[in-house]
This record gives C-alpha cells, sequence and structure tokens, in this order.
C-alpha cells in the first residue's frame, strides 16, 4: 500500500462551538509542520486513522476532527432529540474557523472527501486566506442536481433496489424531494419509523456504489445508521444549506440557479491551487461536476483514476492523494530531528 505508516495524535480535544455542540479534534504528525485540515464525508460520517496516512508525518501536522453530531462529537445525531436545526453549513464552516484560531493555525491544506470536497470548497470560497491548498477526492458540490440524481436518477440503473427505496416512503410522498421525504421520517416520534427508514437509506446508499462489496460493515451498527441518515438527508433535503451564505465570508451574489453554489461561485477559488482525485466509475461523474469545476478553477488540477468509484480507499486512489499531499508538501520547511544531548 502507499499509505504513510500508523500514527497517534499527540494532542486531541473537545471544542465548544456554541449551539450547545462540543466538536472533537486530534492533531498528529509534526508539530512545526505544514498545517493540513482533513474533512471526511457524508454529511454523517467521521475521522479515522485512516486518514492520516495520506500525509507523510515528518511534513505534516495533520488536523482532524467529527463535524457535528458525527463520530466523537457531541450531541451525537443518533440522540432523536439532537437539535438538528444548528447543524448547517454556515455553522460548520464557522466551526472550521473556530478550530484554527484554537490551534493558533494562519493557513492550511485543506484535504476533503465527498461531502467534505463540497464544505471544502465552500471553505476555501468563504475564507480564502486561511486555505493553502486544496486536495480534494470523490468530488461534489453540493447541488440539487446532484441529490436528485442519487436519490431518483439513479433508479434506473438499480430498478429493484429503487423499488424497495420508494415502498418505504407514503406514496403522496415519492415524487418529490426524496430526501426530504426520508428527512421526515427520519424525524418521526415512532422509533420504529424512524428504525425502518434509517435502514431502507442506508440500504439504497449500499445499492448504488459504482463497485462491491453489497455490503458495508458500518452500516449494520444501529446508532450510526441511524445518525448517518439522519445527517445525510437532513443537508439533501435542504440544499446542503450552501445558499445561506456564512459569517465573515465573500460569497457570490445573485441565485445559484442550476449549476449551485459552488458552481456559481467558483470565480472565488482564484489563487488558491487544487488537486482533484477522482475515480472514473464515480455515479457523480454523470453531470459532469467534476470536469466543469476543474475547467473553470485555473488553479486546479484533475486526477482521473480508471476503474474506480467513489471510492478513495482503492489503491491507484490512495496513491494519487498521497501523491498530491506530497506534491504540495514540497518546499515547506522541515526542522530537523531531536537530538538528545
Amino acid at each position: 500500500m502507499p499509505l504513510y505508516p500508523e500514527i497517534e495524535p499527540y494532542d486531541h480535544g473537545m471544542l465548544d462551538v456554541g449551539d450547545g455542540n462540543h466538536v472533537y479534534w486530534e492533531v498528529c504528525g509534526n508539530p512545526r509542520g505544514k498545517p493540513a485540515l482533513v474533512l471526511h464525508g457524508g454529511p454523517g460520517s467521521q475521522a479515522g486513522p485512516w486518514f492520516r496516512r495520506l500525509f507523510d508525518p515528518d511534513a505534516y501536522r495533520i488536523v482532524l476532527l467529527d463535524q457535528r453530531g458525527c463520530g466523537r462529537s457531541t450531541p451525537p445525531a443518533s440522540a432523536y432529540e439532537t437539535d438538528m436545526s444548528v447543524n448547517t453549513t454556515p455553522r460548520l464552516l464557522a466551526d472550521l474557523e473556530l478550530l484554527r484560531r484554537h490551534l493558533g493555525i494562519e493557513r492550511w491544506l485543506v484535504w476533503g472527501v465527498s461531502w467534505g470536497s463540497v464544505l471544502g470548497l465552500r471553505y476555501a470560497q468563504t475564507h480564502p486566506g486561511a486555505v493553502s491548498e486544496l486536495v480534494l477526492t470523490g468530488v461534489a458540490s453540493g447541488s440539487d442536481a446532484e441529490v436528485a440524481l442519487l436519490t431518483r436518477g439513479l433508479g434506473e440503473f438499480f430498478p429493484e433496489a429503487f423499488e424497495r427505496f420508494l415502498a418505504e416512503l407514503p406514496e403522496d410522498e415519492r415524487d418529490g424531494n426524496l430526501a426530504a421525504a426520508y428527512n421526515r421520517l427520519l424525524e418521526s416520534p415512532d422509533a420504529e419509523v424512524r428504525a425502518r427508514a434509517a435502514r431502507a437509506w442506508t440500504d439504497w446508499e449500499t445499492a448504488i456504489a459504482a463497485q462491491p462489496p453489497r455490503s458495508v460493515p458500518r452500516y449494520e451498527d444501529a446508532a450510526f445508521r441511524y445518525g448517518f441518515a439522519r445527517t445525510v438527508t437532513h443537508y439533501w433535503g435542504n440544499g446542503h444549506f450552501l445558499d445561506e451564505g456564512s459569517e465573515g465570508g465573500a460569497v457570490g451574489e445573485g441565485g445559484a440557479g442550476d449549476d449551485g453554489v459552488v458552481l456559481r461561485d467558483v470565480r472565488l477559488l482564484e489563487g488558491v491551487p487544487g488537486t482533484l482525485v477522482q475515480g472514473s466509475l464515480d455515479p457523480g461523474n454523470l453531470l459532469g461536476i467534476v470536469w466543469r469545476l476543474h475547467h473553470a478553477w485555473p488553479g486546479s488540477e484533475l486526477v482521473l483514476i480508471d476503474d474506480v468509484g467513489h471510492n478513495a480507499g482503492a489503491p491507484d486512489m490512495a496513491q494519487a492523494l498521497v501523491d498530491a499531499t506530497d506534491k504540495y508538501a514540497k518546499g515547506y520547511f522541515r526542522p530537523p530531528p531531536h537530538r538528545s544531548l
């Protein structure tokens, strides 16, 4: 495998971000290295040890966090009483800025996967002075068109799974925004309704994976399954909260149109270098988002990996991601190794 050896954090904590939320963060690698922030996917997933191994631990100060409601952050989205109204993109962006200041970092490379790529792009657009580079994979933009593709459009390719997916919804909810309809079930006061909806949602996510295996171990954990489904439908059913703007950030003017907010504001990435690592079989490619983003963003490069879907862990994908972080580490000051007297 091309990954760097496993490492452990040298610091971690829980950051009070307001609204009753505390966000888990950790730092590993070189305390004097080039700062890098890792944004996990979902929305509703969490950071894990694998992400640390994409960075040279001698060159990077690697920061990971679990976004609001995810993983070790509190309160968890898996708890029905958790208030999801304060879990929005503008608040996540504010959390990143609060963490950056808390750690005394001026600028950092931002690495993101899937939903993390959406969040990373919007963060760079609204806080360009804080982002030195972007490395993104499983690239998405958070547009309504992408949500429609992943919930309804792929039904033509997976008809049996799609029939089961629709069957869980009331008949009068099957023609509109499917993510929003599922979110209403996941917010039901009936625990059995919530449990069935969470299982149906994760079954659909598993079915539309571009490559086997057709099972996902984390979805067998009932708490994770519910928290994940609740969070992703909360975001997907509400336009990812991208058109709400963000505190202290520059945003484009006018409506998002069919392209969505991130592509509308692509000019705000000017001056930020970026590497986009994308599998050729990623379902999101059907809308051409990653190509359009790359061609509209002069500072970007696109690395296409053949015969790989939405899977950052595939060996060739991991190699390309390591190559990207290695490239951006070149020329960065590396302190000499510590020597005992």
